[in-house]
Formats: C-alpha cells, sequence, structure tokens
C-alpha cells in the first residue's frame, strides 16, 4: 500500500478518510466531494453540487462542473476549466486557461497557466509552470492498464486513468509532462521541457 502522508504531510487529516491508494480516492472523487460539501458551513456558497468560498476569486468565462469545492481564498484565472470532481482546497491559484479534471490539489499550490491535472493529487506549495501537465492514460498501449513504481516495486493500479501523485514543495517546470503514473517525492524538481517515465530497467526487461 502506498502511504500518501509520505508524499504529502497531514494528508489523511486534510481529506479526514482513512489510507488509501491516490488511485483508489481519484476514482472516487465524486462520493468524496459531495459527502464533503454536506459537511460545509455558511462560508461557502453551494449550488447545484459546486461550493465556493466566499473568498474565492473566479474571473470571466470560467467552467464550473459539478461536484466541485472551491476553497477559502483561492484564486481561478479566466477561461478555465475545472470538471468531474475537483477539490481545491485553501490559497490555491489557478491560472488561465487551464484544465482540472477529478483531482485533488492542496493548499498553497500554484497551477501557472495553460495546464492539465488529470486524476492527480497535488501536495502542498507545488508549482506547476505555464503548459506543464500531468498525463493521466496511455494512448499509445494496447494495454492501458497504468502502474506505478514505488520504492523499487512495480504496482498495477488495475485502472486506465490515473496521472500523478506530487509531493509537497515540487517544482514541476514549464511544458513537462508527468507520464502516467507518476509518483513525485517530495521537493521533487522537474526540468522545463522534462518527460517523466519512472522506467526501472529490472522491472521493464
Amino acid at each position: 500500500m502506498i502511504d500518501i502522508e509520505e508524499y504529502i504531510e497531514g494528508f489523511n487529516a486534510l481529506l479526514n478518510k482513512p489510507d488509501e491508494a491516490p488511485w483508489e480516492l481519484t476514482q472516487r472523487m465524486n462520493d468524496i466531494i459531495l459527502e464533503r460539501i454536506s459537511l460545509l458551513n455558511n462560508d461557502f456558497v453551494v449550488n447545484n453540487h459546486i461550493a465556493i468560498h466566499r473568498t474565492a476569486v473566479i474571473e470571466t468565462n470560467v467552467t464550473l462542473k459539478p461536484p466541485v469545492i472551491i476553497g477559502e481564498n483561492c484564486f481561478i484565472g479566466a477561461n478555465s476549466y475545472l470538471r468531474n470532481g475537483v477539490l481545491l482546497m485553501d490559497n490555491v491559484r489557478i491560472g488561465t486557461g487551464c484544465e482540472i479534471k477529478t483531482s485533488i490539489i492542496c493548499p498553497d499550490s500554484a497551477i501557472a497557466h495553460f495546464n492539465f491535472i488529470g486524476d492527480s493529487i497535488i501536495g502542498r506549495r507545488v508549482n506547476f509552470e505555464a503548459g506543464s501537465i500531468t498525463a493521466n492514460h496511455y494512448n499509445e498501449r494496447e494495454d492501458k492498464t497504468i502502474t506505478v513504481v514505488h520504492h523499487a516495486e512495480r504496482i498495477c493500479t488495475h485502472v486506465t486513468k490515473f496521472g500523478s501523485l506530487v509531493g509537497d514543495d515540487s517544482r514541476i517546470g514549464a511544458n513537462a509532462v508527468l507520464s502516467p503514473g507518476t509518483l513525485l517525492p517530495s521537493k521533487s524538481i522537474v526540468r522545463r521541457l522534462e518527460s517523466v517515465e519512472q522506467y526501472i530497467p529490472s522491472l521493464n526487461a
């Protein structure tokens, strides 16, 4: 079992959920968010399974498809698109023209602009520069089942849609690509234009 707390400090307390694999959480995002919405206080405006904190700033032409929670002091830039179960915790910044799908973004993280974050869990104080993405599906493979590598062990997720688990304080450079099933420890640095493939020769021979 992958302990998300190894990547994101205090994650279980943030989500108030027992330990689950990251891809199990993303598979259940709709239910998780709907349950969380039912417990929110009057600091949130709730309409049609979309909950927005009264301090959040949302610019023009933003599309929100329920269920969505936008936390305290969040900012969402113009022409962004949030869909299929999105939880933005406090002080998250989403820049212009981003798409966020079925993901959790923890406090104080920033997604610059023109990014795609799909089926992913993003830690605290993470920064994605412009154009960097979390790929969530193996379009090029016949067998599209996603595996992850954790402590030099290959683990089959048994799902075909999972993006990344990105640890606290990581930095993802402009136009970088995190391949499906990427697990990044805290304080990881991905260079601009880099493509991350978690490949271990002994596991891929």
